[in-house]
């Protein structure tokens, strides 16, 4: 199973896919993986207005998204540069990542380091989180998950990966987190509940239905 999964953000009439990844599960091996596109992956196409082989040059696979009116185009783009065949898609906002990490309590999580970022007032993104392990409810989720760099311009070491490598990297761990702690026992009679809850926040194509087939699986 592979869906293709698009976290967007941005106001309201003009949103971006800032985080693109492709989940993989084999519910007979129960393996599963998390590929991260960036979000500026070049995806050129060509100039229709002059007809020419020029590509333009800042077409890039978020823009490609348009507030989720394009999502054919993004699936087929992401196939061509991954090889894949993907079918399925999953576009989920942040109102579904608050309300899904406060259902289980929270998610304790080692944040790698210092967040501080107050300049994006049009979005109203607000970011001050503390390097450190911590209890990560849904509103420090998402600061954790959009943080790119700070107001002074420092980001991620290069160790870890900068800027939007580094969320990158941040958002799959933090999943992998979220997944783990997810599955405790205390949740597991949670778990129709929290599908739903995800379900209500999300545009898919895929039915509510055949998710919850896989759920004896994931247990």
């Amino acid at each position: 199973i592979q869906v293709l999964i698009m976290g967007e953000s941005g106001v309201d009439d003009y949103k971006l896919a800032d985080t693109i990844m492709v989940a993989s599960y084999n519910p007979k091996t129960q393996s599963a993986s998390i590929l991260s596109i960036p979000r500026d992956t070049y995806v050129g196409r060509k100039d229709r207005k002059t007809a020419s082989t020029n590509y333009l040059q800042s077409y890039k696979i978020n823009t490609v998204f348009r507030s989720g009116t394009n999502i054919p185009e993004a699936i087929d783009r992401i196939n061509a540069i991954t090889g894949l065949e993907l079918e399925n898609y999953v576009i989920i906002d942040t109102k579904a990542l608050i309300k899904l990490v406060d259902a289980i309590g929270g998610v304790t999580f080692n944040v790698p380091i210092d967040m501080y970022y107050t300049e994006d007032t049009d979005q109203n993104l607000y970011i001050d989180l503390k390097a450190g392990e911590q209890l990560i409810d849904g509103a420090k989720a998402e600061q954790l998950l959009r943080f790119r760099h700070n107001n002074d311009g420092s980001t991620y070491p290069s160790s870890y990966g900068q800027q939007d490598l580094g969320r990158m990297r941040t958002q799959r761990e933090f999943i992998i987190t979220v997944a783990k702690q997810t599955l405790k026992a205390k949740n597991i009679l949670k778990l129709n509940e929290l599908l739903e809850i995800v379900h209500r926040n999300i545009s898919t194509n895929v039915a509510l239905s055949d998710a919850k087939d896989y759920i004896p699986y994931i247990v």
